[in-house]
């Protein structure tokens, strides 16, 4: 599934791409998973909107829309925002609209500069929705927990001090920290020295302010190279990202460790597997 990175890259890559653009249909495949909203919902809010900005909010990719006066004049206005989750397999394509419709395409935005935006996703664990703009509040789409990237250290240790949970199933809690996920949180424990099955709470205040920082140098050098490309991943432009050459535990159990050539071990923590080096973190 893709992570923070990788819901960045595409994000950003989609902003550059169709930002300013305006939607002027709308069509959505037969299957239902793929749609969190009704289908009637989505277009509605799609048609005629045009793409003011494309961002990223925790693992979610957020289209903010606007409606242009009919006549032309006046300042365009907040309409609302389509959410895009990618799930596991999920991709958005820009395309001509003379490309070819792959199978597994779900959505299909047809733009006023000519060409389309296209949702695909073979297995269908994605998400479309759409959530109107509150006017009063002037708030839209949030995720659940802190932004990883915007996080300041004190609030860090807060979050996770006194969690008596593993401190990678902490890690990977939505509610706490949005868009961290198995990848990166593996890489952060061995940057820190930290093994994925410590107790939160048995960290130090020196340990938990070493892993923000970790955390934080490794997602955005993970951006940086357009994230990791380990299974169906590519970006805004169909190319796979690089960081899953500088993976030092993840993806490489009885692998020598980079550090100390002692083998890389994994591990089962609440369902999901983790992978760290015996002698580096403690």
């Amino acid at each position: 599934m893709p992570e923070l990175p990788e819901v960045e890259t595409v994000a950003r890559g989609l902003d550059k791409r169709v930002a300013g653009d305006v939607i002027e249909s709308v069509w959505l495949g037969e299957k239902p998973e793929p749609l969190k909203s009704s289908a009637t919902e989505i277009a509605a809010a799609l048609e005629r909107a045009r793409i003011a900005k494309v961002r990223r909010v925790g693992k979610h990719i957020v289209f903010d829309l606007e409606r242009v006066p009919r006549n032309g004049r006046g300042k365009p206005q907040a309409h609302g925002q389509w959410i895009v989750h990618l799930g596991m397999t999920g991709r958005m394509q820009v395309t001509q609209s003379k490309d070819e419709l792959l199978k597994h395409t779900h959505a299909v935005l047809k733009l006023k500069s000519g060409r389309e935006l296209r949702f695909v996703d073979p297995r269908r664990f994605g998400r479309l929705e759409v959530v109107r703009f509150d006017e009063k509040s002037k708030t839209g789409f949030a995720a659940p927990g802190d932004e990883p990237l915007d996080s300041e250290a004190d609030r860090f240790v807060e979050l996770f001090r006194k969690r008596k949970t593993p401190i990678k199933s902490a890690l990977l809690n939505q509610k706490l920290l949005s868009g961290v996920g198995n990848i990166y949180a593996d890489e952060a424990l061995f940057r820190a020295g930290i093994r994925p099955r410590r107790s939160a709470a048995s960290l130090t205040l020196v340990q938990l302010r070493k892993l923000h920082g970790a955390l934080i140098e490794v997602l955005k050098e993970a951006i940086a190279l357009g994230g990791s490309s380990v299974s169906d991943y590519v970006d805004a432009d169909g190319k796979e990202g690089f960081f899953q050459l500088q993976h030092r535990v993840y993806g490489r159990e009885g692998e020598p460790c980079q550090v100390c050539q002692i083998p890389i071990k994994r591990v089962i923590i609440a369902g999901r597997s983790s992978h760290y080096c015996p002698h580096c973190q403690r």
